[in-house]
């Protein structure tokens, strides 16, 4: 019997790295996310070229919408893995200069959309006698770094609820890992995080020989969902070679 994974966040970069990954371990993956044109072209994409992949399910979700999210929860039959991936950065303003929409926009989406969505799974992964929650956060959720202070807040606040949540399932059969990837090179985060200044994205991976792609981190999640159950991976640092802190990096 397959198990079902539902992945946030999975229109693009890590999450959709991460939802091909988990077909190919032979889960039925349900990518979440709000761009279901992106969706439906992602699953066609498992189906075509993930040999033995099981069912791909796009569902439109908007972790900000908590009918959005039940939505999400009553078209699921059953979850064995969550990856609560949906997120991301705005802006890499000072905190005398902060933009307090930019840092509420953050926070709405990596800690209270995480809540929202973990919260109405929740049943259904405990149900499944072998349950997994993966939050995708960042180095900056443990590193502060100047311009990050929105970006660390909201990523310290999601450290923070991957932690209470595993003290307090402790009891149940359900495990908690957080994913706290480094400087990863996708199509979208920078570009998101500068409003589609081309320029101002480019510069954090100029001259970084390698930096981590969506595969290195969704190599993680699958290593961690695939422990036996006994097994829970507590957390995940990683980061390229080169990278020493978020804001130490080695560039050619």
């Amino acid at each position: 019997m397959r198990k079902t994974a539902i992945v946030t966040g999975a229109s693009s970069g890590i999450g959709a790295a991460t939802a091909k990954r988990l077909a190919a371990e032979g889960f039925n993956v349900v990518l979440a996310a709000r761009r279901l044109d992106r969706l439906d072209a992602l699953a066609k994409e498992i189906a075509d070229e993930v040999p033995g992949a099981g069912k791909v399910a796009p569902v439109a979700l908007d972790v900000t919408s908590q009918e959005s999210v039940d939505a999400l929860a009553a078209a699921v039959d059953g979850c064995h893995v969550l990856v609560n991936n949906a997120g991301g950065a705005l802006g890499l303003d000072s905190v005398a200069t902060a933009d307090l929409a930019d840092w509420r926009s953050m926070y709405e989406t990596n800690v209270l959309g995480l809540v929202r969505v973990t919260k109405a799974v929740l049943p259904k992964l405990i149900e499944s006698g072998a349950g997994h929650v993966v939050n995708i956060t960042s180095l900056a959720a443990h590193v502060p770094y100047e311009g990050g202070g929105g970006y660390n807040a909201a990523k310290h606040a999601a450290f923070a609820v991957n932690d209470v949540m595993r003290l307090e399932l402790v009891a149940e059969p359900v495990r908690i890992t957080e994913v706290a990837p480094g400087l990863v090179k996708t199509e979208e985060f920078s570009l998101v995080r500068f409003r589609g200044d081309e320029e101002k994205a480019a510069k954090p991976y100029q001259g970084v020989p390698e930096p981590l792609v969506a595969e290195d981190v969704a190599d993680c999640v699958a290593w961690a969902v695939t422990r036996p159950p006994h097994v829970n991976i507590d957390r995940i640092d990683v980061q390229p070679r080169v990278q020493a802190a978020p804001y130490k990096l080695h560039r050619e």
